[in-house]
């Protein structure tokens, strides 16, 4: 029964993902801006850790928050349209309609003949990002993806992403640890992505987010300072019919003092660039999962 499920799934995943791509643009935007407000209205669990996350982000309460969820909930509904849609999108649509504050951090890397490890949080279109990065670079970068459940359709979105000019390793189940494969690459002179904005292990690194303890992956920050690339914070953020990638100055780790306190520094210093970005636009930030030990959903509106 389990295996039949997962060909279920997949197969439906199959079929909406070429259904979307076959409607005309503006039909697929009004349906999937629709599917998003109408998902503020289901009050899930995801629904409400999203509120909760956008409180401590906002400090809003009330109407203001409720109306703000909804519009996240919107925004995140385009990013799964354009993540259906990028390929159909095109490469030049992406590069024509992207803005990229900041970048003269990544020229400066690039000047400095300096491997680069980007961190992201999940906002705005991470995957468009990516192309934009891609073209950028003239190669391919790694990035780390969990696994999906069922396979075909982790399979599915994994030559996705590589379509899209992405190196892609498992978080978790490949022959070798992702780990070492990224300290591989970025030795031999190549850039990597992570999104870092939440941690999924038990040996995160605690750090203040929003003025508030949370925890995130040291992995980019470990991986800099390891092999002397630079560390760069990216929010990525919607702008009208386009995208912004903001890049944030490099965070040193690199230089005197013990590796585990130039780690700690350095995620301490993704998580401010964070907080300084997403404050800016709240609405973009997708984070539907638990991001600080005591901030749990929100519990469930009455009626609903």
């Amino acid at each position: 029964m389990t295996g039949l499920r997962d060909r279920l799934v997949d197969a439906g995943y199959a079929a909406g993902w070429g259904a979307v791509k076959a409607l005309p643009e503006p039909l697929a935007r009004t349906a999937f801006d629709r599917a998003g407000a109408r998902a503020a209205g289901r009050d899930g669990t995801g629904v409400r850790q999203l509120r909760a996350n956008l409180r401590v982000a906002t400090g809003l309460e009330g109407t203001e928050l409720d109306a703000l969820t909804r519009d996240a909930l919107r925004s995140y509904a385009r990013y799964w349209l354009e993540a259906f849609r990028l390929p159909t999108l095109g490469t030049g649509r992406v590069l024509r309609d992207t803005t990229v504050p900041g970048r003269e951090h990544i020229e400066a890397a690039r000047v400095a003949g300096r491997p680069i490890v980007l961190a992201l949080p999940h906002s705005g279109n991470w995957d468009a990002a990516g192309v934009w990065f891609v073209d950028w670079l003239g190669e391919p970068f790694m990035t780390v993806a969990e696994r999906l459940r069922p396979e075909q359709l982790y399979r599915r979105f994994l030559a996705y992403r590589e379509s899209l000019g992405f190196r892609v390793v498992p978080l978790t189940g490949g022959e070798r640890p992702s780990s070492a494969l990224l300290t591989e690459w970025l030795q031999a002179g190549r850039s990597v992505c992570l999104l870092v904005d939440r941690d999924l292990s038990a040996a995160g690194i605690p750090v203040d987010l929003f003025g508030r303890r949370s925890t995130m992956p040291g992995g980019p920050a470990l991986l800099a300072a390891r092999t002397g690339a630079v560390l760069l914070p990216v929010v990525c953020t919607f702008d009208g019919p386009g995208w912004r990638l903001t890049v944030h100055p490099e965070v040193d780790v690199h230089g005197p003092g013990r590796l585990r306190d130039r780690v700690r520094a350095g995620t301490q210093g993704i998580a401010d660039a964070f907080t300084r970005g997403l404050a800016e636009r709240p609405v973009d930030w997708h984070q539907l999962g638990r991001v600080w030990a005591d901030v749990p959903p929100d519990p469930p509106r009455a009626g609903r």
